[in-house]
């Protein structure tokens, strides 16, 4: 069982354990080691979001590399998905992203890819655990053999030309004007800048980041603003991507919000009009909504499901031969062009199918009816009350009345201290009334163990 990796990488409150400048350097060191192979120079290419804790996590990271004998290229400020795409195209031997993607500003995490550019699986971050926990002498690199630091200063140029290969050359977006909200997060450069370089008309929000206001009511978790500005503006479509900018929410010319199930079935569809779909069909999480599966079959095309995290969808993407799959929550993973979710190359396949099908973002985007679905998330401290015996037999009870109409998912987060309710079916008041029932009971349950 892992110690310190979640569903994507590590995460927590900044200077609290784990995510302390003891355990990134620990981590730095373990990592560097697990990938020392071969008698090159090793390199690991590091880059970070804008949360003000990031210098600390990311020196720490590099006391730790350069202590195991790798060179470390700092990136800076990149989306998250630009990491996969260098280290993949600078042979490099690892890459890190120091980030916590949508989460607040004082929560900080660390993501690993490998030299290909994709996540690590979990038996090399068990093995880079067990590493850390090496006494320091046995994984560090001799004096000579120190590594040294280096700022790779055209990191983010490369990921702009690479981001803009993922739009139709024949295309342009002379005369679209976007609105597109950085969440004052890692993409708040890199987005503006490739929309204006393919023609846009570009309006940017959340494009000044001071350290603490990444994802503070703005990006893709906060898309309310960025809609709003779409009507007042009379642009023709409205960008969201989150911190890390793996992410991507949409909003229509009405300014009506398109979540990522909606984004994923319009590429799915268009791929397969235009022979470019593999695997028959596409990967999305068990959080997807079951319309979206519904209209998938009635093309003749499946819907895989695998755990959330687009991690586990990247997973179950190779090993299907799928190369389009995403989240609802806005992960949108083209493995033609990268090698995890990335927002701004999502946005762009949406752009493009706007005027490949010449209609607004608004016809473009509708393109199933979505079933009724309740999301709650019911917060908790100390022990989850997930497998608590009155949670497990409401869920039980649930998902008996909801036969075969609709769904139920209650899920523990990944990333924080939170239980995920999911209820989906024909029935809007069924869902209503049983999604309300749940987080009463988990709530309950928690209150029943502070008694204890």
């Amino acid at each position: 069982m892992k110690t310190y990796f979640g569903t994507d990488g590590i995460r927590g409150e900044a200077n609290t354990y784990p995510m302390t400048a003891e355990v990134a350097l620990q981590l730095g060191r373990a990592a560097g080691r697990y990938f020392m192979r071969g008698d090159h120079r090793h390199t690991v290419v590091l880059g970070k979001d804008t949360r003000l804790s990031g210098y600390m996590i990311e020196h720490a990271l590099i006391a730790g590399f350069t202590s195991a004998g790798m060179d470390v290229r700092k990136i800076g400020p990149c989306p998250t998905p630009a990491i996969g795409l260098l280290t993949r195209s600078m042979r490099a031997d690892l890459g890190v992203m120091v980030t916590a993607s949508h989460n607040p500003h004082r929560d900080n995490g660390i993501k690993l890819f490998g030299p290909d550019g994709f996540k690590l699986a979990d038996d090399a971050e068990l093995t880079i655990e067990a590493l850390m926990q090496k006494p320091t002498a046995e994984i560090s690199a001799r004096p000579e053999e120190i590594g040294q630091v280096a700022v790779h200063e055209d990191a983010k140029g490369r990921y702009i030309e690479a981001a803009k290969a993922a739009f139709d050359p024949k295309r342009s977006l002379a005369g679209v004007k976007i609105v597109v909200d950085c969440a004052n997060g890692a993409g708040y450069r890199t987005a503006p800048q490739a929309l204006w370089e393919l023609g846009a008309e570009v309006i940017a929000l959340g494009v000044s980041p001071n350290g603490f206001n990444i994802n503070d009511g703005c990006g893709a978790t906060a898309p309310e603003e960025m809609a709003q500005r779409v009507v007042d503006t009379g642009a023709d479509i409205g960008i969201a991507l989150d911190g890390d900018g793996d992410r991507l929410i949409v909003a229509d010319e009405r300014g009506r919000i398109i979540d990522g199930d909606q984004i994923l079935g319009r590429i799915c569809l268009d791929r397969h009009a235009n022979g470019t779909l593999s695997g028959g069909g596409a990967v999305a999480t068990i959080m997807s909504n079951l319309g979206l599966e519904r209209r998938l079959h009635a093309d003749g095309l499946k819907l895989e499901r695998s755990a959330v995290g687009d991690r586990y969808v990247v997973e179950a993407m190779r090993k299907g031969g799928f190369n389009v799959g995403g989240e609802q929550s806005g992960h949108i993973v083209l493995l033609d062009h990268a090698t995890t979710g990335d927002g701004l190359i999502a946005a762009l396949q949406i752009l493009c199918a706007c005027l490949n099908h010449d209609k607004p973002a608004s016809a473009v985007c509708d393109v199933f009816e979505p079933l009724p679905q309740q999301l709650r998330n019911v917060h908790y401290e100390g022990l989850s009350p997930l497998y608590n015996d009155k949670v497990q037999d409401a869920c039980a009870k649930a998902k008996v009345r909801l036969g075969d109409r609709g769904r139920l998912l209650v899920r523990a987060s990944g990333t924080e201290p939170v239980i995920r309710i999911m209820v989906e079916g024909d029935d809007a008041a069924q869902i209503d009334q049983i999604s309300s029932e749940l987080e009463n009971v988990i709530i309950e349950s928690q209150a029943g163990y502070a008694a204890e």
